[in-house]
């Protein structure tokens, strides 16, 4: 019988927990039984495994994540409102380049 340290217990569980994949899989990556690590999952818990700057660095990826989707949702509303609303007209229009003007002017003088 082959004896783990205490690290390797605690990376195991950490992998087990946070990778998304199946405890099957991770179980036979680190060659060890799925009732092993099952067991290791149930004596050790994430509180113990998760130091206080991975916590720190959790909330701040989530925080930047929120702000993210705010900000893609409020360009999207943007977006929109600029292709909805009309094309601007008047003196300091996009129709009145400084070109436009002077061809316009040699158009009412002939």
């Amino acid at each position: 019988m082959i004896k783990h340290s205490e690290e390797f217990k605690q990376e195991a569980v950490r992998i087990a927990l946070t990778s998304g994949l199946p405890r099957e899989r991770v179980a036979s990556d680190l060659g060890i039984g799925k009732s092993t690590l099952n067991k290791w999952v149930s004596h050790y818990r994430p509180s113990d495994l998760v130091s206080a700057p991975q916590a720190d660095l959790a909330r701040e990826n989530e925080r930047l994540r929120l702000e993210n989707r705010i900000l893609r949702e409020e360009r999207e509303v943007l977006k929109n409102r600029r292709r909805l609303s009309p094309p601007v007209r008047g003196r300091n229009g996009s129709c009145y380049g400084a070109a436009g003007r002077v061809a316009a002017d040699g158009l009412l003088e002939a």
